[in-house]
């Protein structure tokens, strides 16, 4: 059959103010986890708020294909029954992990002390994003990785994974911040006798810490010269647990940004998971004049929730510090959307980890703000905004997206401070992490 045709372009509009209470979908950082380690135990795991987006679907897919009964019920809630630690079983087939690179370097950590092999697959997007900062550790615990392109950043897909039993404990030291390499690292000593540590120089989200204990792994962390040390005692006994995913930040931020630039707008986000190594775009927003009020704070499954209120407020541009760049890395697009529209000129460094997520952000971004009148500088680590002073930028496009949803979601939101509307080359991988971005955003714009 010939390829169906491309998605048709869109225009998103200027539009009125942002009013209304809004939800938005469930963490996809732990819905992935959740669903891993619901795998690893021994029982039923329930999942409220399980976000349903492509992504975790594809996590959800690959532990059915090895061994874990994963069904949703008939109030919207997930439950899996797990396999036990050291249970997965050897896949029949391929694991299509879609255009996720969590699913894909998570469960490459928990295949890599089970004694089975799986072959990882993907849409063109994620064939194209390095593997090796995954590799290198996983391979020094005793598993072996026959991947595509080993030139390229230590290999992409397809690979292959041949796991080892008993793998070897080790300790390891993250060059680069990733929540990711952390997480597989610790997925992979679940199934490993003895101790593994993970050093991790500048902090990341802890999600994978939070709920490893929350199910029963022996974990510590600790500090000592400004470094997290964390270690994981395999092999464990995970115990099935009831779970209430809150609203994820990453898509919070979309309606946080837009709320905050355009004019008249009062927005309430309802529910918004507000984990430390998580809400750094908050803590920046409001550095530069955002108005975002936190009420009804509480603790949901272990993390600290609260609903957010967002007005509009002219912002002015800054120097993002080094520090919150990892508890907001996933909002980086987003962000210099606002910078865009802030006065004064906002600089970022430290960024080059944007280069190799769904698109090099940093890259795709400079050429799509730059597309829409916003003065853009790309470096080889960041970029440097000039902001309008809450002008709205000239619009334009279509705007190539590379099959990123942050992209498109973060060029949707510009669209509504422009004067002619922005145009968006393909939003259908939205669906990955937000299915029901379009709509929401038209239901609060009064479009």
């Amino acid at each position: 059959m010939p390829d169906p045709s491309p998605p048709p372009p869109r225009r998103f509009l200027p539009a009125g103010p942002l009013r209304g209470t809004i939800r938005v979908p469930g963490d996809k950082s732990i819905s992935h986890r959740a669903l891993m380690l619901g795998a690893l135990a021994i029982g039923k795991t329930t999942i409220r708020g399980l976000l349903e987006g492509e992504d975790v679907l594809a996590t959800g897919r690959a532990l059915t294909q090895m061994g874990a009964t994963i069904s949703k019920g008939s109030q919207g809630e997930w439950r899996v029954h797990g396999v036990g630690v050291g249970g997965l079983m050897q896949p029949r087939e391929a694991l299509d992990m879609g255009n996720s690179g969590t699913s894909t370097r998570l469960l490459m950590g928990l295949v890599a002390s089970h004694p089975i092999t799986a072959t990882f697959t993907g849409d063109a997007s994620l064939s194209q994003r390095p593997m090796g900062r995954v590799i290198e550790p996983l391979s020094r615990m005793g598993a072996e990785f026959t991947a595509s392109s080993p030139d390229v950043g230590g290999g992409t897909l397809p690979l292959t994974v041949r796991g080892l039993y008993p793998a070897v404990p080790i300790e390891y030291r993250l060059p680069v911040a990733s929540a990711q390499v952390k997480s597989a690292v610790l997925l992979a000593g679940l199934n490993t006798p003895g101790v593994t540590t993970v050093i991790e120089p500048v902090p990341t989200r802890d999600h994978s810490e939070r709920m490893l204990r929350g199910f029963g792994a022996e974990l510590t962390v600790e500090e000592a010269d400004g470094e997290r040390i964390i270690r994981l005692t395999g092999e464990a006994d995970l115990k099935p647990q009831d779970i209430e995913v809150p609203g994820d930040p990453s898509s919070a931020a979309f309606f946080i940004v837009a709320a905050t630039i355009v004019p008249g707008s009062e927005l309430t986000i309802a529910n918004v998971g507000l984990n430390p190594t998580r809400c750094g775009l908050v803590h920046v927003l409001r550095d530069m004049g955002a108005d975002i009020a936190e009420t009804n704070p509480r603790v949901v499954g272990g993390e600290p929730v609260a609903d957010l209120i967002v007005r509009h407020a002219p912002l002015k541009g800054i120097e993002v510090d080094l520090r919150v760049v990892a508890s907001m890395i996933d909002e980086f697009p987003v962000f210099f959307v606002a910078a865009a529209l802030a006065e004064g000129q906002t600089s970022t460094r430290h960024l080059e980890e944007l280069r190799v997520k769904e698109s090099d952000r940093l890259a795709t971004m400079a050429v799509a703000l730059a597309a829409i009148g916003a003065r853009v500088v790309e470096r080889q680590d960041g970029l440097v905004i000039q902001g309008s002073g809450g002008e709205p930028l000239h619009g334009g496009g279509p705007i190539a997206t590379r099959l990123d949803h942050r992209i498109a979601m973060s060029m949707a939101v510009a669209g509504l401070v422009s004067r002619d509307g922005v145009e968006v080359d393909d939003t259908s991988p939205i669906a990955t992490s937000f299915p029901a971005f379009e709509a929401l955003l038209a239901s609060v714009s009064g479009r």
